[in-house]
């Protein structure tokens, strides 16, 4: 079948949203650092 490009084309995939999920989390927790504790609805 094609599975030497299937396999690949998932490792892409897969990877690429792991990438961006470990890039959001750190740019979140990153600006709710910066946001004053006041202003912390989620520590409520």
């Amino acid at each position: 079948m094609g599975w030497e490009f299937v396999i690949p084309g998932y490792l892409i995939v897969f990877g690429s949203l792991g990438t961006y999920a470990v890039a959001l989390l750190r740019r979140g927790r990153k600006l709710a650092a910066q946001l004053p504790e006041e202003k912390r609805r989620f520590l409520d």
